[in-house]
């Protein structure tokens, strides 16, 4: 059997791995103020997580096409093959490791770093930036800089300021209403919040691995090189691997959002899910960035929860998180080049 074949193969195995892993490790996010406010049940909330992740998959491929052609350019050959799979490996290897910790680190952030950490050990092209562009014009940068590292910046203190505004906002708008109508109201509204943000998710992130295995069929010769459009078997194939992932194992995630970083009420959690939403259709549609759903949630969590006061945010855990932001990228890039090496060696 042709040995290019057999790789493709694996990639998408992998490739859905990953998907399957990102959904556990992320899309949790989607619904832990939801669970946290004490809106949803959890099973309820996972169940409208999964869905909502089947159906962002398919409204747009904007960021399939950036993560398929806009981060690295890999020869078409069986060495081109091993960098994908190397960046696969890596980004899976290091969403275990946050997983474990209870991190919420970002998935979206880890294969970007694998892709370009497993580039660069082999000597291929990362697209760092367009220097005929400003590198503040993120309407028209590319590569790394305009669509990775730029919107990590921009969408997290966005959530956190719009967050916190539209969280005094609900506050103050509703200080005389009565109590039990407003309760029904507010679980209604963040019900619908959460599935929006669900589905924004697999906007955004079901959509990273559709760009991956793109990738793999290009470097492979099982697309034309000129045609990065996302068949619709792979859309449905990352759509349903990163719902059942979400079944899987999102606990200890929705756990750190819901509760540990800042308890969440009604007006908060509705707050910053509306926020993050939004920030997520944005960037995936406007933009066609591939952020992080986990930067952004936390940062909205966080805007929400700061309208207590700041002693009622936990700032260890939210320093722990931190920590694991600033070393997703070059964390995972550095496992990822391991693996390039250790593939090199088979």
């Amino acid at each position: 059997m042709d040995l290019a074949l057999i790789l493709v193969g694996v990639i998408i195995i992998t490739a859905l791995v990953f998907d399957y892993t990102n959904g556990f490790h992320d899309a949790a996010n989607a619904i832990a103020t939801a669970v946290g406010s004490k809106s949803l049940k959890p099973k309820t909330a996972l169940a409208i997580a999964a869905l909502g992740n089947l159906v962002g998959a398919f409204i747009s491929e904007g960021v399939a096409k950036t993560v398929g052609k806009g981060i690295i350019d890999v020869e078409a050959s069986t060495n081109g093959l091993l960098v994908v799979l190397a960046a696969l490996l890596g980004a899976i290897a290091w969403n275990l490791i946050t997983w474990w910790f209870g991190l919420p680190s970002s998935s979206s952030h880890a294969l970007i770093g694998g892709l370009a950490g497993a580039a660069l050990a082999a000597s291929q092209v990362v697209h760092w930036n367009d220097p005929e562009v400003a590198w503040y014009d993120i309407t028209h940068q590319s590569g790394i800089l305009g669509k990775v590292l730029i919107p990590m910046i921009i969408s997290p203190l966005v959530g956190f300021t719009l967050a916190y505004g539209l969280a005094m906002a609900i506050i103050w708008t509703f200080r005389n209403a009565k109590r039990e109508k407003s309760v029904k109201g507010f679980k209604a509204a963040q019900a619908t919040a959460s599935t929006l943000m669900a589905v924004g998710h697999g906007l955004q992130d079901a959509q990273k691995t559709m760009g991956v295995i793109t990738l793999a069929l290009i470097v492979g010769g099982y697309q034309a090189a000129d045609d990065d459009g996302i068949q619709t078997w792979v859309k449905i194939a990352a759509a349903l691997a990163i719902s059942a992932g979400t079944y899987a194992g999102g606990w200890r995630i929705m756990a750190t959002l819901g509760r540990r970083v800042t308890n969440m009420d009604l007006p908060r959690g509705l707050a910053a899910q509306s926020v993050a939403s939004t920030v997520l259709y944005v960037m995936a549609i406007g933009l066609q960035a591939p952020i992080s759903t986990t930067h952004t949630i936390t940062s909205s969590v966080l805007g929400a929860g700061a309208t207590r006061g700041r002693k009622f945010v936990r700032w260890g855990v939210v320093g722990n998180i931190l920590g694991a932001w600033v070393l997703t990228l070059p964390a995972a890039g550095a496992i990822a080049a391991s693996f390039y090496f250790l593939l090199q060696l088979l």
